[in-house]
């Protein structure tokens, strides 16, 4: 299985993994552009989006500089789907021993989903290189913090609730960097093909947290 490299440099520029999920490859690009001229280095695209292999080549041929990642890689054989589509990384909703050891050995870097402390410690001994806390609104800002005092060296990544008006406190109680769909990729912004507006939206995100 081929992969492309992933930059750290990059991603720690802008600790924040775009979701694009259910777009289609022309809309793709337009974000991946949109998010690159705004500073935003790192995105993924969801294996449950139609034509998700062509649009991963396509974002990963077009914008070299970008990390071009999968997500919602549930087993091996969508593994290899998406590392054969040329993403630089995989991102899990669960934890799947075998992806995540196949990632390890490939020197892939994944960010396992995990939910309880005893999850979040299994994914990490497994070689996970982040672990994705999901669903991180459920739980809130205190629920990192609270995972912070037993389990410091855990590079923490929560996604899903974290959103304009929360970033800063997630960054504050020290995660790694966090995941965001449609709080960050505004889907009446992208369905009015308002990209300039996504924009702005995208630097009033990034000033929150750089």
């Amino acid at each position: 299985m081929n992969h492309a490299t992933f930059s750290w440099d990059i991603f720690n520029a802008t600790p924040v993994v775009a979701i694009l999920r259910g777009q289609s490859i022309p809309t793709c690009v337009r974000i991946a552009k949109t998010l690159k001229s705004n500073g935003f280095g790192t995105l993924e695209v969801t294996m449950n989006t139609p034509d998700v292999a062509e649009i991963i080549a396509e974002l990963h041929d077009r914008f070299p500089d970008l990390n071009v990642g999968a997500g919602t890689v549930c087993n091996l054989a969508e593994l290899e789907v998406a590392l054969g589509a040329g993403s630089s990384f995989i991102v899990t909703p669960i934890i799947d021993e075998a992806v995540i050891t196949t990632c390890v050995k490939l020197g892939v870097p994944v960010f396992p989903g995990a939910y309880t402390p005893t999850e979040i410690y299994k994914a990490w001994s497994l070689g996970a290189s982040a672990v994705k806390v999901f669903p991180a609104g459920q739980l809130g800002v205190k629920y990192i913090k609270d995972l912070s005092g037993p389990l410091p060296q855990v590079k923490l990544v929560p996604t899903g609730g974290v959103s304009l008006s929360n970033i800063r406190s997630f960054f504050e109680a020290g995660v790694a960097g966090v995941g965001m769909g449609s709080s960050l990729l505004d889907n009446r912004l992208i369905a009015e093909g308002d990209f300039e507006g996504l924009g702005r939206h995208f630097q009033a995100i990034r000033e929150q947290i750089i």
